[in-house]
């Protein structure tokens, strides 16, 4: 069996992840779930999918992965299955699969893999989860629905405005303040950050070497740059989180 990784907004105080693991158990017993993130940010589509692309590389080949990060549940958006790198990947179609290259997408149109009833609020637990493990106990991709070629997708990545200058976001505030922007840390050497009205021009290799309270660019683990403070938040210093708008200048 397959390995099914769940990424949501859900958060960790209700039922709604229970509820799709005993979904999944229903269908596929032997399959292997495996958490990756149920804190991100409400309807945050774009934090969502960064928090999957960090995840879904160091996982198998044939690994499912199901993420529902999704404000238009119950509307006409399609439920979705997405094929990359040997992986698969279930949701709704509302870019929250970006990241990909080189996909093949399918429309989900097949409901002998939905629950009997559908609710208008619940598509995790009543489409998502029981395609997933349906897929995970042996159904073909084909049999979900026919191949769409215009899934939608959404910008996570920088703009060039200038040899050396460069504009971006905040992708995601991770749990210890860190801003993590779209900011690829190969750009350059950076000479100055302007984020939330501030301009920011210390760099450091790693947490240690940073001042006390000053907000510092540092290249992250993600392979982008975040701006942190030295066992501080900079969420807190700055004010700001996702989907704050910064720029860069390079050297």
């Amino acid at each position: 069996m397959p390995v099914i990784t769940l990424t949501t907004d859900f958060g960790l105080s209700d039922h709604f992840v229970g509820t799709m693991k005993g979904v999944i158990a229903g269908i596929a017993p032997k399959s292997t779930v495996i958490d990756i993130c149920h804190l991100v940010t409400p309807h945050n589509i774009a934090e969502g999918a960064f928090v999957l692309s960090q995840a879904y590389r160091y996982f198998p080949k044939g690994t499912i992965h199901v993420a529902v990060v999704d404000p238009g549940v119950g509307t006409q958006r399609r439920p979705i299955l997405a094929q990359a790198n040997g992986q698969y990947f279930i949701g709704p179609d509302n870019g929250i699969f970006s990241f990909l290259e080189k996909v093949k997408v399918r429309a989900i149109e097949n409901t002998r893999y939905f629950l009997p009833a559908q609710s208008s609020t619940f598509h995790g637990r009543d489409i998502f989860a029981p395609s997933a493990a349906h897929l995970a106990a042996g159904q073909k991709p084909k049999s979900f629905g026919p191949l769409i070629n215009d899934p939608v997708t959404i910008d996570l990545f920088p703009k060039q405005l200038t040899r050396k200058k460069w504009t971006g976001l905040v992708l995601k505030v991770d749990h210890f303040g860190n801003l993590i922007t779209n900011l690829p840390a190969t750009l350059g050497r950076v000479k100055q950050l302007t984020i939330a009205d501030r301009t920011l021009t210390e760099t450091a290799a790693t947490y240690q070497q940073m001042s006390d309270t000053t907000p510092t660019l540092i290249a992250g683990s993600s392979g982008y740059f975040e701006v942190s403070v030295r066992q501080g938040s900079a969420q807190a210093a700055l004010g700001c989180g996702a989907g704050t708008p910064l720029e860069l200048t390079l050297w």
